[in-house]
């Protein structure tokens, strides 16, 4: 997979409301949403596939530990900008190059439908967690006919996880606006 795609849409990544969280009302809405799922501060954060950070600002402002990872050079450097006090390392989030059984949570927005398998990918970010540790993905499948049903997703996710709950993300608050399209949020615990 290469960086290209993500290196150009850096600089415009965080103008859609669910990218950059600016508005009040959208930010509050994750920081509840994440905050209910997640273990409590300081837990071990994994972002995989984190962007321009937002959500690791997010998480770190909420007192939380984080490891920010991306492929893309260009959505890092806006990453280190956002979240000054989280740490973030270049690398492919299909193989992440972090700890093993290091991490009480991994996080993933949007990236579980671009991989080119799944299900390998999974089998490592399991290995990143703790014993307990919680997997928390926020994926979809857009009008656009991309992305996975929340039945797929939760098909990959039980290739290594036996327990999985999905809730469904239609809520505009989530997004800056109403969407058409099936949008949800899915945690596997140990």
């Amino acid at each position: 997979m290469t960086s290209e795609p993500w290196d150009s849409a850096a600089a415009t990544f965080d103008e859609a409301p669910d990218n950059g969280l600016a508005d009040p009302a959208v930010r509050a809405a994750w920081r509840e949403l994440l905050l209910d799922v997640l273990p409590p501060a300081p837990a071990q954060v994994a972002d995989l596939g984190c962007g321009t950070g937002t959500l690791t600002r997010l998480l770190s402002d909420g007192g939380y530990r984080v490891d920010g990872l991306d492929l893309s050079p260009e959505m890092l450097r806006h990453a280190r900008r956002k979240a000054p006090g989280a740490r973030f390392v270049l690398g492919d989030a299909a193989d992440p190059a972090l700890e093993r059984a290091a991490y009480d949570v991994v996080l993933c927005r949007h990236v579980l439908w671009v991989l080119p398998s799944p299900e390998d990918a999974l089998a490592r970010w399991v290995a990143l967690l703790k014993p307990g540790g919680v997997v928390v993905l926020v994926e979809g499948r857009w009008s656009t006919g991309a992305g996975l049903t929340a039945q797929e997703a939760e098909q990959v996710v039980r290739t290594a996880r036996t327990e999985v709950v999905v809730r469904r993300l239609g809520d505009a608050v989530y997004w800056g606006g109403p969407v058409q399209d099936e949008r949800y949020l899915l945690v596997s615990r140990a």
